[in-house]
């Protein structure tokens, strides 16, 4: 009564029809606001049945999806929109339509429209939703009544903040922050699974020359080149991050079969290598990469990283372009780079390197036409220093003009003393090539050494052709103006564009090794490339030179492809100046072939301490071969034929094989699964034993140490119960 009476009293009538008049007015009113609400854009407002499906939306809600209100009603909500998945805040894994189903209360929920939805027209959009359930008298479930706002502009603000702070800005890739922040992640769930996980560290090789030589812009557009090929090559198997500079990381969860981990470690190194177009010039890099692997290389990540840090020092310092896994024994690369570096000077300083000679040889009468100066470093303490070590190092340290105009000078010099028909061949880095008083040098070495200029062969590969192409057609032009010889090495192995030898005057195509040593496996295409390759060099009027031929079986097939000069073992090796002069005593030169029938690539001639194991018993054994199929071992007596043991070649790889040969206290076995390369040009197993076995066995978890593990018994536990008699090695 009290509330007609007032109403009386402000209407000076007591009417129902009053009543109904303002309450008429008040929801005109409402809906006018809503109106003004919506038409304002501040808040749309939509609503769904008890199946999900827009049974209301606000016409400028529709208008930002770009469809009528007609199309979208009926609809359901899950059909329009989604959880986004890159969305930094949002902490629940649970799909929209689970949360829905679950009939909860919605606060500022981020979803964005389901891509397949948007047609050309459209852009990506992202709302903000709110909403509660609504229920009947009853208790029915009758839907959802809620709010919507177009946040598209300051989401996407949020996700480039969240990309920034985890990506990097010039390559796309994960940066060091985002892939430490995954690897600790991974390794700590996966510890608690036993599971496995690999990472790669890799750093660009000669990227410092394109800085310098092409500018920094250009070495910014070449990283993003490199990205561009590493996910080409990851795909989704792993995570890639550019930790800074030119050093890169790859996680590859689940992945600890060496073989697989080499594979890809091998098409990186190739693909990386191949040429980059940068504007109107050409760069070539290569890269080195290191290999660990949890948990049997570290099971934090620290220990893992820094495992893969001693496998990418060792690969850079052993002659790079190469990959490696990491062991045990490898030592502190940094340090010993260090002491080589001084070393180094010390030998130029002191003229302790040689130019030994390998013979290239004409296969129509084995006549030597021509050597090939090989640079020699032979260490008092270290012993034979490979070129691939020292070289490389030489370039960085900016002493490769200083040793290769040394070799230039000693190797115009022996050969004046050949004779006339002969020609001396030396190898010239790119680093050399770039000087712009490279044609002085050669000048001033034909000149004090009086060789004629046509039995000098330069010998250059395709990375003299990055950077100013200006400069180097100039160099070209004045060593054929000279009238020396080019030569164009490892041809085949890189990208071997046909325009390189379209504008560049060389005399001869040297085929590389890589080819030769697989051309007699039926699997392989490499015969029909040195084909090819010879061929080509037939029509455009050069000579072939084929490198690294060892043995018969590779010899034979070589010639029958066309091959008339050969550089290889089966001729000779690189020979001192001395042992030339002995064989030129009569004015000629001519060496017979003389090698194996067939070529081994994999077997290793080695001394090393194994175990092997038969059933219960484990003894102590000597290998003196190693082939990817099978070993050969001393130490046992009274072993069968047919016998299985598992060998144990330390650090947790165990090898299963059968006896194949006996010969008194050596026996040869054939392995159960091949052995893949180490990268190092040894081989190893694919799986080893992880330490959570060791683990379960009573040994803690860590990374493994050198060592026998597996069976492993004292010796006079092997002298209680013998299988085989031991014999002492």
């Amino acid at each position: 009564m009290a509330v007609k009476g007032l109403l009386k009293a402000f209407s000076n009538g007591s009417s129902d029809e009053s009543i109904s008049v303002i309450t008429s007015k008040n929801h005109s009113r409402r809906l006018e606001v809503l109106d003004d609400f919506e038409q304002a854009g501040i808040n749309w407002l939509w609503a769904t049945d008890a199946e999900g499906r827009f049974v209301y939306l606000s016409e400028k809600a529709a208008e930002n999806l770009n469809k009528p209100v007609e199309e979208i009603l009926a609809q359901p909500l899950t059909a329009l929109f989604e959880n986004d998945p890159d969305n930094p805040d949002e902490k629940s894994d649970r799909p929209l339509h689970y949360q829905l189903s679950r009939r909860s209360k919605l606060r500022d929920l981020v979803v964005r429209r389901v891509p397949a939805t948007l047609s050309q027209d459209d852009h990506p959009t992202w709302w903000m939703i709110s909403a509660h359930p609504k229920f009947d008298d009853s208790g029915e479930f009758q839907g959802y009544r809620g709010s919507a706002k177009d946040i598209t502009v300051e989401y996407q603000r949020k996700l480039e903040d969240s990309r920034l702070a985890e990506f990097d800005s010039l390559t796309g890739l994960a940066n060091r922050h985002r892939m430490d922040t995954q690897l600790t992640g991974i390794l700590g769930a996966f510890k608690a699974a036993n599971r496995s996980c690999a990472i790669m560290m890799l750093d660009l090789d000669r990227f410092k020359q394109v800085n310098d030589t092409m500018g920094h812009p250009a070495g910014d557009e070449l990283l993003k080149q490199v990205a561009k090929r590493m996910r080409t090559i990851i795909g989704d198997r792993g995570e890639i991050g550019r930790l800074g500079g030119d050093e890169f990381q790859v996680i590859l969860p689940d992945l600890d079969d060496r073989g697989k981990l080499g594979e890809i470690a091998e098409k990186i190194v190739k693909i990386v290598s191949q040429p980059y177009p940068i504007e109107d010039k050409s760069a070539v890099i290569g890269t080195s990469i290191g290999i660990a692997v949890a948990p049997y290389d570290g099971v934090e990540k620290d220990e893992l990283v820094r495992s893969s840090d001693l496998a990418l020092y060792s690969a850079k310092n052993s002659g790079r372009g190469q990959f490696r896994f990491y062991s045990a024994d490898l030592k502190d690369e940094e340090e010993e780079r260090r002491l080589l570096v001084e070393d180094l000077r010390d030998a130029l300083d002191n003229d302790q390197l040689e130019l030994h000679y390998q013979p290239v040889v004409r296969t129509d009468d084995h006549m030597v036409v021509g050597f090939e100066g090989l640079m020699r470093w032979v260490h008092p303490e270290r012993g034979a220093v490979s070129p691939g070590v020292f070289i490389p190092i030489a370039e960085e340290l900016n002493l490769i003009n200083q040793l290769g105009e040394w070799a230039l000078r000693k190797a115009c010099t022996d050969a004046l003393q050949w004779p006339k028909s002969v020609r001396i061949a030396v190898n010239v880095s790119a680093v050399q090539f770039a000087n712009s008083g490279f044609p002085e040098i050669v000048m001033n070495a034909l000149a004090s050494s009086g060789l004629e200029p046509e039995r000098l062969e330069l010998e250059l590969t395709e990375s003299v052709f990055m950077g100013d192409s200006e400069t180097i057609d100039n160099t070209f032009k004045i060593l054929k103006e000279l009238g020396v010889r080019l030569a164009l090495d490892d041809f085949g192995t890189g990208y071997s564009s046909l325009s390189y030898l379209r504008s560049a005057p060389f005399d001869k195509i040297k085929v590389d090794k890589s080819f030769v040593d697989s051309c007699t496996q039926k699997d392989k295409n490499s015969a029909k490339i040195i084909a090819a390759i010879v061929s080509l060099s037939e029509a455009l009027g050069m000579e072939t030179t084929v490198e690294g031929v060892e043995a018969f079986d590779q010899f034979d097939l070589v010639c029958s492809k066309g091959a008339r000069y050969i550089q290889g073992w089966i001729y000779s090796k690189a020979l001192k100046l001395e042992e030339i002069e002995e064989n030129l005593g009569t004015g000629l030169f001519k060496i017979e072939p003389d090698g194996p029938d067939l070529y081994r690539p994999d077997r290793r001639t080695v001394f090393r301490r194994i175990g092997a194991i038969h059933e219960d018993h484990r003894y102590d054994v000597v290998m003196r071969d190693l082939s990817k199929t099978g070993a050969r071992f001393e130490g046992l007596l009274g072993v069968p034929i047919g016998t299985q043991l598992v060998l144990d070649l330390g650090g947790g790889q165990l090898v299963i094989s059968t006896v194949i040969r006996v010969k008194e206290a050596t026996v040869a076995t054939e392995f159960e699964t091949p052995l893949v390369s180490d990268g190092a040009g040894g081989l190893c197993t694919r799986h080893r034993v992880s330490p959570y076995d060791l683990a379960a066995a009573g040994m803690p978890l860590a990374a493994l140490p050198p060592g026998n593990y597996p069976l492993a018994q004292s010796a006079s536990e092997q002298a209680s119960k013998p299988k085989f008699m031991q014999v002492a090695v």
